[in-house]
């Protein structure tokens, strides 16, 4: 993993988390916290079934990077191949980045309509109103499915790397680095505005990092 997708991946994922993570799976975690372990549970008890629903939470990042990774090798068979591939994905990187800061609801239709799906709706019911250990990876594993726009940019990234492995380990990181703002939630919920920057400066570094990408591959294709 180079030192710019490394740099990219954590500022967008902690820029991002404060933000669009928290607007968009904070749901999630209320509940998580208010219903399914109890508003009243000691700290500890909140630490271990926080720390199991993102376990599972990032396991199906690691799993849909690994696949996506997959993919990008596979298409990959020639340089120029690889170039349209990187081009391709650098463009949507761009649609992201701009979906992400605001200017256009690219992302947030697609976020919205599989969440709206009655089976959908049965599965986190179930998985909610469920105490044994197990629901808790597998609602964290659910959340991980759900359509989300940051997480469509590190699986653009992950198949740009063309690595099973690499594919996977960005989207740990990922995981990893929404941590502090997902699980601390609680405690910046309600600063709104700051919320608007975070996810506004994630865009732009999202939309540069696409511009980055399809420059690399149109010098691919070129060469």
């Amino acid at each position: 993993m180079s030192a710019i997708n490394f740099a990219t991946i954590l500022s967008v994922a902690l820029l991002g988390s404060f933000g669009h993570c928290i607007g968009m799976c904070g749901g999630f975690v209320a509940a998580l916290s208010s219903g399914k372990i109890g508003a009243n549970a000691p700290f500890s008890k909140q630490l271990f079934f926080q720390g199991i629903y993102h376990l599972g939470r990032i396991s199906s990042y690691a799993l849909l990077g690994a696949l996506c990774g997959l993919a990008g090798s596979s298409l990959a068979i020639s340089p120029k191949a690889q170039g349209l591939l990187f081009f391709a994905i650098g463009c949507l990187m761009i649609l992201m980045g701009v979906s992400l800061a605001g200017k256009i609801r690219f992302l947030s239709s697609i976020e919205n309509s599989l969440l709206l799906r009655p089976f959908t709706k049965k599965i986190y019911t179930f998985l909610i109103s469920s105490k044994n250990l197990s629901s808790f990876y597998l609602l964290g594993m659910f959340n991980g499915f759900v359509p989300c726009g940051l997480v469509y940019f590190f699986l653009a990234s992950a198949a740009a790397s063309g690595s099973v492995f690499w594919g996977a380990l960005m989207m740990v990181v990922f995981g990893l680095a929404t941590l502090p703002a997902m699980m601390g939630f609680g405690f910046v919920v309600g600063f709104l505005s700051f919320r608007e920057i975070m996810i506004k400066l994630a865009g732009l570094i999202v939309a540069a990092y696409g511009i980055y990408i399809a420059y690399r591959g149109y010098i691919m294709v070129l060469g």
